[in-house]
């Protein structure tokens, strides 16, 4: 059960991947003391929020001089207006929202307006030309898990298992993707058929235990039509874990399988051979991206103008001197400011990737493992 915090989680040391330890974020120039940033999440069942993404924006407001106050909304999109109500009563100059739903958010967005806050879309698009979004390429995210899957099983029946129908990323970014991966020109020629329908299944609220009872059925009627299911694309780790715990109860082997955030249970999966592809999003460096813009915005600067200093994200999401805002397109053709980042898809043949971000432990990894027929990461 998933329970509202009383209070935030302790602040923890931000994470660089080149370095592989702790160390102090640096604070971005100028940053202004005093700077209240409020951040409304919509809910704390993905482990990365808590882990990864929370305690290095936090630590980023701090490090400036900021002062960091939260909410968790539990997947209530009512709930999250409330929040948001209380995180401006409270004081914050800047807010930034995981929105529970983009559409169900937008009268809070409007009292953020109307009191002059100026508000930060975290890694998931609010269609709204006054918001800063901050999120990973999740077109590149999707394109890089099809692309991993379509190279193993060019051919053959495929399951596609998609996250909650309200998050443009489960409905248009990561299908893009998959599309720009080769996926609907494959279907097209007859190479592939979707074995749920062409627009697969959609999992409320992400949840596993959604995701694990909608492919059950699946299973389930894939078998009695006398099908074989050669390849799953789940557009996210809890999904992933899902369909892992259907394939298990149903006794029936591991097609290869898509996942992204690199949550440790499904990192394990990928060593364990019951996951191929689990595209890795530092949500370390995403955390202290969103952070240090909070604190710029605090000061007044423009979202057009926002850059933040060389060296405060990891090359490996941000292969540029210094990371400046630029114009996105959203489906519905509004231009918003945008910070993207570059995941990296991770197989059995790259996971030290993962040890050496701090994603996870080696032993945590390699739990289960054989060590002679493992991954090399494992060794």
């Amino acid at each position: 059960m998933i329970l509202r915090r009383a209070a935030v989680l302790g602040a923890a040391a931000a994470m660089v991947l080149a370095a592989c330890g702790t160390g102090t974020t640096p604070a971005p120039s100028g940053a202004t003391a005093g700077c209240t940033v409020g951040v409304s999440w919509n809910n704390f069942q993905q482990p990365r929020w808590a882990a990864h993404d929370e305690p290095n924006l936090k630590k980023t407001v701090e490090d400036g001089g900021g002062k960091y106050i939260s909410a968790d909304a539990n997947l209530s999109a009512e709930q999250q207006l409330t929040d948001v109500d209380t995180l401006i009563s409270q004081g914050a100059k800047v807010l930034i929202l995981l929105a529970q739903d983009n559409k169900a958010i937008l009268p809070a967005l409007q009292k953020a307006k109307d009191a002059g806050v100026p508000v930060i879309a975290y890694d998931r698009l609010i269609e709204d030309a006054s918001i800063l979004y901050i999120t990973f390429d999740n077109v590149l995210v999707g394109k890089a898990e099809a692309e991993a899957v379509l190279a193993k099983v060019p051919t053959g029946n495929y399951v596609l298992i998609k996250g909650d129908p309200g998050d443009p990323n489960a409905s248009t970014f990561l299908p893009q993707g998959w599309d720009e991966a080769g996926l609907k020109a494959k279907v097209d020629a007859g190479d592939i058929t979707i074995l749920n329908g062409p627009d697969g299944t959609f999992t409320d609220a992400w949840k596993t235990e959604k995701a694990q009872q909608n492919m059950e059925a699946i299973i389930d009627k894939a078998v009695a039509d006398g099908n074989t299911i050669d390849a799953i694309l789940a557009e996210n780790d809890s999904t992933a874990l899902g369909v892992v715990g259907a394939l298990t109860a149903k006794n029936y082997g591991f097609p290869p399988l898509s996942g992204q955030d690199g949550d440790p249970a499904n990192l394990n999966n990928v060593a364990l051979g019951k996951q191929y592809v689990d595209v890795f999003k530092n949500a370390n460096e995403l955390g202290k991206t969103a952070g240090a813009a909070a604190l710029e915005l605090c000061k007044g600067t423009a979202m057009a103008s926002l850059t933040l200093p060389s060296g405060l994200i990891d090359a490996s999401v941000a292969p540029v001197a210094g990371l400046s805002a630029k114009p996105f397109t959203t489906p519905d053709g509004t231009s918003v400011q945008s910070f993207i980042l570059q995941p990296t898809p991770l197989t059995a043949e790259n996971l030290q990737v993962a040890i050496d971000a701090g994603q996870i432990t080696k032993e945590d990894l390699c739990k289960g493992v054989d060590p002679a027929t493992g991954p090399a990461a494992c060794k």
